[in-house]
């Protein structure tokens, strides 16, 4: 039972990552466009949500895998 608490959790924690991912993408494709300084702040400020919710669902997945390990 507590397997399918760490597959879920390894499953979050993956989502995460692509979703890190996808930020640091966006921010790069942002700066080869070589922006002026404030249409950049404003394309980083854009991203800033998503990064902060990825890293979140990566948490989140990391801490179920743990309690899956530890109850398991």
């Amino acid at each position: 039972m507590f397997d399918a608490l760490v597959f879920v959790g390894a499953g979050l924690s993956l989502l995460g990552l692509l979703g890190l991912v996808w930020c640091i993408l966006r921010v790069t494709a942002a700066k080869r466009k070589k922006l002026s300084d404030e249409e950049l702040r404003a394309a980083v400020q854009a991203v800033l949500p998503y990064n902060l919710g990825a890293l979140l669902l990566s948490v989140l997945g990391l801490m179920l895998v743990v309690v899956g390990i530890f109850l398991g």
